[in-house]
C-alpha cells in the first residue's frame, strides 16, 4: 500500500514525447544534458562518470561536457556529433518526459524522421551565431510531414552573440518567413526561446543575461504545453496484430485502438474484405471491459466467426478509411540506392503488409525553400511526392488525420531493410477505388508478414 500510495501521484502526470532537431553543431546533445542536470535528474554516479570522460577529453572550461550523456557511441564522443537516435527518460513534479536526441547531420536524415514520428512536439535548435540553416529547414520540414503541431525553437549559444536581442529579433523573422511555406503550418504552434545550453540561460532556469525576454525558460513551457489528446471518438480504428485462439471456445483479435472507442455492441467491418459483425466483449489481463479508448491494447472478441486476418483493419461500417490498391504520398527516403519508378517493395501500413510498385516519382521538395521541384528519381534523405501501387487493396486513412493508418513504411525486399517513410495524402485516382465492402482482389500477388 505506501509503494502504491507513492506511485500514484506519478502515474496521473502527463507524458510529453518530443524531439530535439537541427543542424551539426547546433547544441542538441548539451542542451538535453542541461535539461537533465538543472532538473536534478542525473544520478551522481553517471554525473561522475560524465566529469571523469570530460576530464579526459580536455573539458569544456573545466566543465563537465554534459552532451556525453546521450552522445553514448564512441564514434559520436569522437566526431563530436550524434548520430543514433538516443532517448531519455526525466520527471518533474509537473509531467513526465520522453525526449528524443536526434542526429543533425544530412547523412543520418532517415534516423532524425525515425525519432519524430512517434513525438508530439519538436524543439529546433538553431545556432545564434549561424542563424537558420539548411537543415533546420529539413528537419522544419520532417516535423511538419510527420504531423507535429507544436514546435519550439530554441535560439541557442547566445552567449556568443553577447545575448543581443536584435540577434534573436532577425533569426526569428528569417524562421518565420520560412515557416509560412510549410504545408499547414496555420495549424503548428510556434514559440522561440533564447537560450545558452552551454551556461543554463533559460533552459530550467531564467538568466539574467536576457532581462528582454519576457517569456518562460524552456523546461517551464515544456511542463505547462498542452499535451495532444485524441478527441476523435467516431474514426475507430483496430488494425488487428494478432489472432488469439488459444482453444475452439475462444477467438479474439489482438491489437491497440488507432483511434475512436471501441464499446461493446458496437458494429464493426474488418477492411478490406468488408465483413461485417459486432463486438462481443473487450478483454484485458484485468478482465473484460464496457469500452476501449484509443491507445490502449486489448483483445476483441466479436459476435460472429467472420474471415479476419492479421493486417485487417476493424472499422464502424458507417465511417469506415479508404480502401484502394494506389497511394499518393510524401516519401522521405532512407536508403543508399535510389528510389526509381518501377520499382517493388514491401508496403507495410500498420499492421498489413502488401508488396506495391512505384509508379510515379511526380517532385521532390527543396527544402531550403519548399519549392517543387521535378524528379525522376529520389536520393539519400530526399522527400517527394510518389505514387505507389499495390498488389491488393489496404486500408487507410490520410496522414494528417492518424499517423497509425495513414503511415507507412518501404521495405527493400532483398535486404528487408527499411528503404523509407510515406505519409498517405488520398487515394490517387477515385476511379481505381476498391469497395470497401466487395472483397475484390487485385491480383493474387505477392505479400509480406509484418
Amino acid at each position: 500500500m505506501i509503494i502504491e500510495s507513492c506511485l500514484e501521484p506519478h502515474e496521473r502526470k502527463g507524458l510529453l514525447r518530443f524531439l530535439t532537431c537541427g543542424g551539426v553543431d547546433d547544441g542538441k546533445s548539451t542542451l538535453i544534458g542541461r535539461l537533465l542536470h538543472d532538473s536534478e535528474s542525473i544520478r551522481e554516479d553517471e554525473l561522475a562518470a560524465i566529469a571523469a570522460d570530460s576530464a579526459g577529453a580536455g573539458g569544456l572550461d573545466g566543465n563537465p561536457d554534459l552532451s556525453l550523456l546521450v552522445d553514448g557511441l564512441r564514434a559520436e564522443r569522437e566526431e563530436g556529433i550524434t548520430i543514433d537516435v538516443a532517448h531519455r527518460y526525466f520527471s518533474t513534479a509537473k509531467r513526465k518526459f520522453i525526449i528524443a536526441d536526434t542526429p543533425g547531420h544530412e547523412r543520418y536524415t532517415r534516423n532524425m524522421a525515425t525519432g519524430a514520428s512517434n513525438c508530439d512536439l519538436a524543439v529546433i535548435l538553431i545556432d545564434a551565431s549561424r542563424g537558420v540553416r539548411t537543415q533546420t529547414r529539413r528537419h522544419s520540414c520532417i516535423a511538419s510531414l510527420l504531423g507535429i503541431r507544436r514546435i519550439i525553437v530554441a535560439v541557442n549559444k547566445m552567449d556568443l552573440v553577447d545575448f543581443s536581442q536584435d540577434v534573436f529579433n532577425r533569426i526569428r523573422d528569417d524562421y518565420l518567413a520560412f515557416g509560412a511555406k510549410l504545408a499547414g503550418i496555420e495549424s503548428v504552434e510556434i514559440s522561440f526561446i533564447p537560450l545558452s545550453a552551454k551556461l543554463g540561460d533559460n533552459v530550467v532556469h531564467g538568466g539574467a543575461n536576457m532581462p528582454w525576454h519576457g517569456g518562460k525558460p524552456l523546461l517551464a513551457t515544456l511542463e505547462t504545453v498542452e499535451l495532444a489528446e485524441n478527441r476523435d471518438f467516431a474514426d475507430f480504428r483496430f488494425p488487428v496484430q494478432y489472432i488469439n485462439r488459444p482453444n475452439e471456445s475462444f477467438r479474439g483479435y489482438c491489437g491497440t485502438v488507432a483511434a475512436g472507442v471501441a464499446r461493446k455492441g458496437d458494429e464493426v467491418v474488418a477492411l478490406p474484405a468488408g465483413n461485417e459483425s459486432r463486438i462481443k466483449s473487450i478483454v484485458t489481463f484485468d478482465g473484460e471491459l464496457e469500452l476501449a479508448p484509443a491507445g490502449m491494447a486489448v483483445t476483441l472478441v466479436l459476435e460472429d466467426e467472420i474471415d479476419i486476418a492479421r493486417g485487417d483493419l476493424l472499422a464502424h461500417p458507417g465511417n469506415p478509411p479508404a480502401t484502394s490498391d494506389r497511394l499518393d504520398a510524401t516519401v522521405v527516403w532512407m536508403a543508399e540506392a535510389a528510389l526509381l519508378p518501377g520499382a517493388r517493395y514491401g508496403i507495410k501500413i500498420g499492421t498489413r503488409g502488401v508488396m506495391g510498385t512505384v509508379r510515379a516519382v511526380r517532385h521532390k521538395i527543396d527544402v531550403s525553400d519548399l519549392s517543387e521541384c521535378p524528379a525522376a528519381r529520389l536520393e539519400l534523405n530526399e522527400i517527394g511526392r510518389v505514387d505507389i501501387a499495390l498488389n491488393e487493396p489496404a486500408a487507410f486513412d490520410s496522414y494528417r488525420d492518424n499517423r497509425a493508418t495513414g503511415g507507412f513504411i518501404l521495405i527493400d525486399p532483398v535486404s528487408n531493410a527499411t528503404a523509407g517513410a510515406g505519409m498517405i495524402h488520398r487515394e490517387t485516382d477515385s476511379g481505381l477505388r476498391r469497395s470497401a465492402f466487395s472483397g475484390e482482389k487485385h491480383d493474387s500477388g505477392d505479400t509480406i508478414q509484418p
